[in-house]
């Protein structure tokens, strides 16, 4: 089976849940639509765990993409380096906004397991093309900023797929439908439930600030919800 979720923010004993109620098997599928660390209680402890997995696929969010750049540096003072006084500054505004846990998560590491938390983050896709029971999905974490139809994907900068959030009003390919998160879908009508656009499906259930974690099995639409 394949599933898709998306916006955990550090949720780990939710996302232990969800693969719980799910019956998640290594023969299935998960694709996590970014914003994996910040807010929740332990982001780095989700990190190590769902980079183990095989069968879990991450993409690039937001958080995971400003993390990437200040566990970059925040690892290079941990190692001795003079500390940078513009990523200090970001740090602190970081932490203020969500990212104290995975501070505070990643300086509880040893250097190799810092670097494996770097190199995971580095190595997430910017969006999967999926294909389930004849339909075509693509998974993004928040839309496509200043989208072109005749565009390829490849064409556009990681920024363009993290930051801009897709309307649920428009319709943006034939035959595709767009899979994201970064939004909460209480702030779309949804009600911290699974939101269905004109041709897409938003999936953050507002996890981050005690909503719910919602995930999607693409073979059949069911819904599951902790």
């Amino acid at each position: 089976m394949t599933y898709v979720v998306s916006n955990i923010h550090g949720n780990y004993e939710k996302f232990k849940q969800l693969l719980s109620d799910i019956r998640f098997k290594d023969s299935d599928v998960m694709y996590i639509l970014g914003d994996m660390v910040d807010y929740g209680e332990d982001p780095i402890g989700l990190i190590c765990d769902v980079s183990m997995r095989y069968n879990v696929l991450p993409i690039l969010g937001e958080a995971d993409y400003n993390a990437l750049e200040l566990l970059t540096a925040l690892d290079k003072m941990l190692l001795g380096s003079a500390p940078d006084g513009d990523a200090l500054t970001k740090m602190t505004e970081w932490m203020a906004n969500g990212g104290a846990t995975t501070i505070e998560g990643f300086k509880a590491l040893d250097a190799d397991m810092r670097e494996g938390v770097i190199d995971y983050l580095s190595d997430m896709a910017l969006y999967e093309e999926v294909s389930v029971g004849g339909k075509d999905y693509l998974l993004v974490h928040a839309g496509i900023s200043d989208f072109d139809p005749d565009a390829s994907l490849d064409d556009y900068m990681p920024e363009d797929f993290i930051s801009s959030p897709l309307s649920p009003d428009e319709r943006y390919f034939d035959g595709v439908t767009v899979i994201v998160g970064h939004i909460p879908t209480s702030e779309l009508g949804g009600n911290n439930r699974i939101f269905y656009g004109e041709s897409s499906i938003h999936i953050d259930c507002g996890a981050a600030f005690d909503g719910a974690l919602g995930c999607l099995r693409l073979e059949d639409g069911k819904e599951f919800y902790v």
